[in-house]
């Protein structure tokens, strides 16, 4: 490596939201990048960051992610900081982000990929078939709502927005019945022994990105994208090149309940998608094989193929 590498007198500042598994994936980002290059933890500073998105969620945790602004919320602070150099490098949780990065920086590092599939968490009941009528599910994700709704039409789903213990402890107070987590995040966190059931993505598929770590650069910081380099899996850039154009030609937002995933067999990709209307009384799904280089164009294609079969006003939502 021919630029300067970090050291304890001058750390590779990384900049991560300050909930616990932000932390975590902050930690594993220094701890991957130290293990590559040979360096003391000390080389690294772990750069806590408050974003609006985090203020707004404490002030309208009842209120729905996309009426308090959007997901970008949890990003500006971040990007503001990393564009001005008063970070480096930025952690951030993939299916959290805007498909689009600003003008000055580049997302082209992710860490190997956790487990994709969402947990399923009650004391009640070991499933969703297995729920009660009139159940009361508690999530903040537009597209798990949805997929719970045309599963079990007869259950109330309510507002349910916070960090992982956050949402734990609503459950222990009875708030819900049950309640959703990414299995990702919860076996970064260790605790994994607290999910009822792993759901099959065969019968819920996962949001976009679920599980993958990206980690933000400037697009002209030489040295951070060298050691970048180093940490970047192939594998999962192949698999959300594929994803995530899949989500920018639905213009995926927080708004918008959309879930997909890609694998990979050999030199083959099979990328599957679905999209929801909000209230959950409709899904579309479907999906596309082919060759690991066409990925982007096959989540575009997949993309228009449903948009085509979704008609205007799909995604709108409906007063009841």
């Amino acid at each position: 490596m021919t630029q300067t590498l970090p050291s304890p007198d001058a750390p590779l500042r990384i900049g991560t939201r300050g909930s616990p598994l932000a932390l975590a994936q902050a930690h594993e980002t220094r701890d991957r990048l130290a293990a590559a290059f040979d360096l003391p933890r000390e080389a690294f500073e772990i750069v806590v960051i408050k974003t609006t998105g985090d203020d707004r969620a404490l002030i309208a945790a009842d209120r729905p992610l996309k009426e308090i602004g959007g997901k970008g919320l949890f990003t500006k602070e971040i990007e503001e900081q990393l564009l001005s150099g008063g970070i480096d490098i930025a952690v951030h949780s993939m299916k959290d982000m805007p498909v689009a990065q600003p003008d000055g920086l580049v997302l082209d590092c992710y860490l190997p990929r956790e487990d994709v599939r969402d947990a399923f968490i009650s004391d009640a009941c070991d499933g969703i078939a297995g729920l009660p009528e009139g159940a009361v599910v508690g999530s903040s994700s537009l597209r798990r709502r949805a997929q719970v709704l045309v599963r079990r039409p007869d259950v109330t789903v309510v507002e349910f927005r916070g960090n992982v213990q956050t949402r734990l402890r609503k459950l222990g107070d009875g708030v819900a019945d049950c309640t959703f987590l990414a299995m990702a995040g919860l076996n970064r966190l260790g605790m994994d022994h607290l999910t009822t059931k792993p759901i099959d993505p065969d019968d819920m598929l996962p949001a976009v990105a679920q599980g993958a770590i990206g980690i933000e650069r400037r697009g002209n910081d030489s040295r951070a994208a060298q050691l970048l380099e180093a940490l970047h899996d192939a594998e999962t850039g192949q698999r959300l090149a594929a994803e995530r154009a899949f989500l920018a030609t639905l213009d995926g937002s927080c708004e918008t309940p959309i879930a997909g995933l890609a694998e990979l067999s050999g030199s083959t990709l099979r990328l599957r998608g679905e999209i929801l209307r909000p209230d959950g009384s409709e899904a579309l799904a479907d999906e596309l094989t082919g060759a690991i280089a066409d990925g982007a164009a096959m989540g575009a294609e997949l993309a228009r193929t449903l948009l085509g079969r979704a008609g205007p006003g799909f995604f709108d939502w409906k007063q009841g």
